[in-house]
């Protein structure tokens, strides 16, 4: 298979990197303008626009909204439809990423000074919405990895919307949401859900963040409604980006680039590693073990468009690429010696060794899977119950404190030319 290869040592090697990194969206004004209308239609005509775009785009015949509610006798029969090894590890994958989330509890704090009480109370946001993607493959996971954290900061009501299939939610998405104590399931899906959330309607509520991937019509959604509600991340297609020595096992590296390269045809694998040899013999076991794969079609074209071997002649130049391209998943598969996890800053995920691939983190391990994708860990982290609290500073102020501050707050307010602060500020002295 041909995959493009980059030599650090070739010229326009850093402009020829950013180029094949930077993600190049067909029609993207097009998809602007059609998400656009369908935020308005549904922000102005409620359920009934709902009905409208979902008989369009979800291929459902709802005559009420209300239509698409998931009722108990749908879960309980979801329950009947999985096997008691699929239950069992799903509850297992529950209390891995319980356990892992609880670390991330923030508490209200306050200090005593001069008399005075400062601090922050820390509280839950009230109500939120999950997105849960279908079409190409169920999501289970994205269930898990969304709604524990939630319910974990203390989240109240959690409304998930996932797109239906002949009507029907995948029975493994289903128990995970039972599972998961998820209070509301909507069978919608596409911009229309997420406007459903952003703006509410006759019979779904407004929620006040939306977390959880899509589509590129969801992602444009997502990122139109931001303002009148909070969300998660403006999230681009899936990454790895995996380092590797001349000792490492070709055939590891072959398959964790096959299992990202799965997941759409925009998703991107790399193999970054200072071993020419190394590049000759992935290359070769692609080949060889593509034919095995039962996604095969959507890996190639992935691997094809999107997917990269970087070589590099030292491993300062590994250190530099991967804070440059501050990939979504980081797989350290070489170099131990070097002790590379210590000395990169941009990584929204980091698995070190053979024997934690990124399928792990994606699925029970604990870590959350909702990464920063395209360069965003920079300055963004993954998903985490501090996602689903917000922090409220506190003051209460002494008499004796007062006089103290009063004196600052004059002093500057008068240098911003702001008379009323100051004025404020001299009743408490």
């Amino acid at each position: 298979m041909k995959i493009r290869t980059l030599d650090i040592t070739k010229k326009n090697f850093y402009k020829d990197l950013l180029d094949h990194l930077s993600l190049k969206l067909e029609n993207s004004q097009a998809i602007e303008s059609s998400v656009i209308k369908i935020l308005d239609d549904v922000k102005k005509n409620k359920d009934k626009a709902l009905i409208k775009l979902a008989k369009k785009y979800d291929n459902t015949t709802y005559k009420k909204i209300s239509e698409s509610v998931v009722s108990k006798s749908e879960i309980a029969e979801a329950y009947s439809h999985i096997s008691k090894q699929a239950l069992s590890d799903l509850k297992k994958a529950i209390i891995n990423i319980k356990r892992f989330s609880k670390k991330q509890v923030l508490k209200s704090w306050s200090m005593k000074i001069n008399g005075s009480i400062l601090g922050e109370k820390v509280t839950a946001i009230e109500k939120i919405g999950i997105y849960v993607p279908g079409g190409k493959a169920c999501y289970p996971s994205t269930v898990l990895m969304n709604a524990i954290p939630a319910k974990t900061a203390g989240v109240k009501d959690i409304t998930m919307v996932c797109p239906p299939i002949n009507g029907k939610l995948d029975p493994l998405v289903l128990v995970a949401a039972d599972l998961c104590k998820v209070d509301k399931i909507y069978k919608i899906g596409g911009a229309h859900a997420i406007a459903a959330l952003a703006y509410g309607t006759e019979t779904i509520k407004q929620v006040y963040k939306i977390v959880g991937p899509g589509n590129i019509y969801v992602a444009t959604a997502k990122r139109k409604v931001f303002g009148t509600v909070g969300i998660d991340s403006f999230a681009g297609p899936s990454e790895i980006l995996i380092i590797a020595d001349k000792d490492t096992s070709p055939e590891c590296i072959t398959i964790d680039m096959f299992a990202q390269a799965e997941h759409d045809e925009m998703a991107q694998s790399i193999l970054l590693t200072t071993s020419s040899k190394l590049i000759l013999d992935v290359n070769k076991k692609i080949d060889s073990m593509i034919k095995n794969q039962q996604r095969k079609d959507i890996i190639q074209k992935s691997l094809r468009s999107r997917g990269l071997f970087i070589k590099v002649k030292t491993q300062s130049d590994i250190l530099d690429i991967v804070n440059r391209i501050a990939p979504e998943h980081l797989e350290i598969l070489g170099y131990k010696k070097f002790k590379l996890p210590q000395k990169i800053n941009n990584a929204g995920a980091i698995f070190i060794g053979e024997s934690s691939p990124e399928v792990f983190g994606d699925y029970c391990a604990g870590p959350n899977h909702v990464l920063p994708t395209s360069g965003a860990a920079k300055y963004a982290s993954p998903l985490g119950v501090y996602d689903f609290l917000k922090r409220s500073s506190m003051m209460q102020i002494s008499k004796t404190h007062a006089k103290e501050l009063s004196k600052i707050a004059i002093s500057i307010a008068d240098c911003e030319g702001l008379y009323s602060h100051s004025e404020s500020a001299k009743y408490r002295k």
